[in-house]
C-alpha cells in the first residue's frame, strides 16, 4: 500500500487500542477495493480525547472509538444518528462539513453475532444478562430494546448497575440488576476482561443457570477468550468478539465509502488470519 498526499486516513481511537484487529480487517478491504485509503490504531487517553476530536474534525478524519471512550466521543460529536443517541455511545464517526458525525454500529454487531448463535430474532420474551455497564453494555442494551428481550445487568459495582438499569428502562428494556445466580437464555461480556489471557473470568460459570448461549465481546487469538473456552467446556454455545467486530466494521464501512459495498468476507477472512497469527 503507497501512501501519499491524497490517502485518506482513518483511526480507531481507545486505550489500550494494541489489541484492536479494527486496522487489519479495515486496510484488508481497501486493498481489495483498490481505495486510497489507511487505517490506523492511535492510542488516545482520556485526557487527549477531545483535542484528538477537534484535530480529527479539522481535517475530515473518520474512524471508530474502542473502550473507554465510547460514551466521551458520544457526547462530543456534533451531530449524531438515533442509534447513538439511544445507546449514549459512539463507536464511529465521519466528517461531514467540518464537524464529526457519530453512528453505533455496535448494535448491528451485538444482534449479528447474538443471530449467529441462535438467538432468534424479534423473538420476545428472552432473557439476557450484560455483564458490564459501558458503553459495549449501552449497545447490548439498545439491542435488547429493539430485540423485545429481558435484561438482567450485572456489575463490581452495584451503584452503577442501578443507575444502568434506570437508563435501560428509559428505552423500554425490561431491565433488572443481577444478584448471585440467574437463570437466562444467553449472557454477554462488555467488559475488557479477557484482553489479556491473564484476568479473572467476568463471571463464573457456575452463575449461569440454564444459559444456552453466551458473546464474549473481548476478542482472542486461538480458540478464543478463556471465558468462551471454559463456557464450550461446559456445554455452552458461544463465541468471542470477532462476528461483533466484523459486523459492526461492515456497518462503519457503510458510512466512511457511502455507496461501496464492503467486502465482509475479505474482512472476516483478515480478522480470522489475525487471530491465528
Amino acid at each position: 500500500m503507497e501512501i501519499g498526499a491524497s490517502t485518506r486516513l482513518l483511526t480507531v481511537i481507545g486505550d489500550p487500542v494494541a489489541h484492536s484487529l479494527s486496522p487489519a480487517m479495515h486496510n484488508a478491504a481497501y486493498r481489495a477495493l483498490g481505495l486510497d485509503a489507511v487505517y490506523l490504531a492511535l492510542r488516545v487517553p482520556v485526557a487527549a480525547v477531545s483535542p484528538v476530536l477537534n484535530a480529527l474534525a479539522a481535517t475530515g478524519g473518520a474512524g471508530n472509538v474502542t473502550v473507554p471512550h465510547k460514551e466521551a466521543v458520544e457526547r462530543s460529536v456534533a451531530r449524531k444518528t438515533d442509534v447513538c443517541a439511544r445507546a449514549g455511545a459512539c463507536n464511529t464517526f465521519w466528517t461531514e462539513d467540518g464537524a464529526l458525525v457519530g453512528d453505533n454500529t455496535d448494535v448491528a454487531g451485538v444482534r449479528a453475532a447474538l443471530a449467529s448463535l441462535g438467538v432468534t430474532r424479534g423473538g420476545g420474551g428472552s432473557r439476557w444478562l450484560v455483564i458490564g455497564t459501558g458503553g459495549s453494555a449501552r449497545a447490548v442494551a439498545v439491542a435488547a430494546a429493539d430485540e423485545g428481550a429481558a435484561l438482567w445487568v450485572r456489575s463490581r459495582h452495584p451503584d452503577r448497575a442501578r443507575d444502568f438499569v434506570a437508563w435501560a428502562k428509559q428505552l423500554g428494556v425490561r431491565a433488572e440488576p443481577a444478584h448471585g445466580p440467574i437463570e437466562v437464555d444467553a449472557a454477554i461480556n462488555a467488559t475488557p476482561l479477557g484482553l489479556a489471557e491473564g484476568d479473572a473470568l467476568p463471571l463464573d460459570p457456575k452463575d449461569l443457570r440454564g444459559a444456552r448461549m453466551a458473546l464474549d465481546l473481548v476478542y482472542a487469538r486461538g480458540g478464543g477468550t478463556r471465558w468462551v473456552r471454559t463456557l464450550l467446556a461446559k456445554g455452552v454455545t458461544a463465541c468471542d468478539g470477532r462476528e461483533v467486530l466484523v459486523a459492526q466494521g461492515a456497518a462503519a464501512f457503510s458510512r466512511f465509502f457511502p455507496g461501496t459495498a464492503a467486502p465482509v468476507e475479505v474482512m472476516r477472512a483478515a480478522v480470522e488470519r489475525a487471530l491465528r497469527d
